[in-house]
């Protein structure tokens, strides 16, 4: 991609931990109807995050991804759309997930705010599912 050069640019040379963190989806793992080209490209975010850890490992910039789960946000009702509406939507996610229900927004930006910060110095290339243990099981 030839935005990455841009990206990845050094914008401080005195930076020691240059972090680039990237939001994916839980629903990368998972095959759920009618979310295919979502489902693609949020697992091709994370293959390139792979890549770009052995890439830019001589810049010492480290990537990372979050693969949140549902999370109980207004936007999650559009997200989901089923026959039924948004209740039944919630419905079949929370039954598919170990710990039986959606994320609260705290829930996720926690974690994010982790991968950002240097308490994650050491931690490059993962991809860090915050998803109540759905693509666990």
């Amino acid at each position: 991609m030839r935005w990455t050069s841009d990206f990845f640019h050094d914008r401080d040379d005195d930076c020691r931990n240059r972090v680039r963190p990237f939001v994916a989806s839980a629903g990368k793992n998972k095959g759920l109807p009618g979310r295919s080209t979502y489902s693609g490209t949020k697992a091709a975010l994370r293959s390139f995050a792979r890549t770009w850890t052995s890439e830019f490992k001589d810049r010492r910039i480290r990537t990372n991804v979050l693969s949140p789960g549902a999370v109980d946000t207004p936007m999650f009702d559009g997200q989901f759309p089923s026959k039924e509406g948004p209740a039944e939507a919630r419905k079949q996610i929370t039954a598919m997930t170990p710990m039986a229900r959606l994320a609260y927004p705290d829930e996720i930006v926690c974690p994010a705010l982790f991968l950002a910060s240097d308490l994650s110095s050491y931690v490059a290339g993962i991809d860090l599912p915050v998803d109540g243990g759905l693509t666990a099981v």
